[in-house]
């Protein structure tokens, strides 16, 4: 009898154990899908105010799938055209490229009259106080001028050099960090100038990042 209520006894626990871990499993699953939704929106959010940023009086951004970029080393991972009363006006790209220490990432704008409009390190994993400066917004290049590092890009036109020490400042100590940026915008110019010359971008597909207007 008493093996006979020890297995019993053991069944109920394994049945309770099942029961509850189904539960927690259940329940890690409507956790994952509430926190995915709230990463979504929130990875959306972060897109819209960085497109935003880099070409403020846009109507609307399309995704374009079109742009090739001319330099092996830098990955255009999105492209977005810019839309102004039903004209475009520029592009976006968000660009990735190897830097010091891993990939860095940025967003670049470029108007259609060849000029960056703005550039905005979205990913980085450069050294803090070197490399990582790249990002701060309190980390000038021209103290006086109140220009940081990243913010001396905007207004460079596509036949500038980009080149770190000519007419890029250096972030003290980061030169490779400097260069991966530099020469990451400087692939966004020459990508958009050529998509521009070479597309039929009136012909463009009806898909907007659906950010707010």
């Amino acid at each position: 009898m008493k093996d006979k209520s020890g297995l019993l006894g053991m069944m109920k626990l394994g049945i309770i154990l099942a029961i509850f871990a189904a539960a927690a499993c259940i329940m890690l699953a409507f956790v994952y899908t509430g926190t995915s939704t709230i990463i979504a929106h929130r990875q959306q959010a972060d897109l819209d105010a960085a497109l935003r940023e880099l070409f403020s009086d846009a109507d609307d951004f399309v995704l374009v799938y079109d742009i090739q970029s001319p330099d092996r080393a830098v990955a255009i991972e999105n492209s977005y055209a810019v839309i102004k009363n039903n004209e475009i006006i520029g592009a976006v790209l968000s660009l990735s490229r190897a830097s010091y220490n891993g990939q860095i990432k940025i967003m670049t704008g470029v108007s259609a009259m060849g000029a960056i409009t703005g550039v905005k390190i979205m990913e980085h994993t450069d050294t803090p106080g070197l490399g990582a400066n790249a990002a701060s917004s309190s980390y000038f290049v021209d103290r006086a001028g109140g220009i940081t590092f990243y913010g001396q890009f905007t207004g460079k036109k596509i036949t500038d050099p980009f080149e770190v020490k000519n007419d890029v400042i250096t972030i003290t100590a980061a030169t490779v960090t400097s260069e991966a940026v530099s020469s990451s915008v400087k692939a966004a110019a020459l990508a958009v100038a050529q998509w521009l010359k070479d597309a039929d971008v009136n012909l463009l597909p009806a898909v907007s990042t659906g950010g707010e207007k």
